[in-house]
């Protein structure tokens, strides 16, 4: 996808609603995805969500919003260009 068109300075935002929600805007790319992990480009840096039966409930790229439900554990942002292992497998 090209994102020439993006402006890159667009507004970086996480909502957390209980645990269960997640917003996020300022995405530019889901790098990976799967029910225990979602890991993201955004415009402040790699981002990993971490936790159980995560889904994509809304992805648009065209304005930079994700939005996830299900078990949120953990929210990690890291300065790692292309990094897929995400959060859990620099643990194990």
């Amino acid at each position: 996808m090209n994102n020439e068109y993006r402006i890159p300075d667009s507004p970086h935002s996480v909502i957390l609603e209980g645990r269960q929600r997640i917003s996020i805007a300022g995405v530019r790319e889901v790098m990976s995805f799967d029910e225990n992990e979602i890991v993201m480009d955004t415009n402040r840096g790699m981002l990993t969500i971490g936790g159980e039966e995560l889904h994509v409930e809304k992805l648009s790229l065209d304005i930079g919003e994700l939005i996830v439900e299900g078990t949120i554990d953990a929210i990690v942002y890291s300065e790692e260009k292309g990094h897929r292992g995400g959060f859990w497998s620099r643990i194990f």
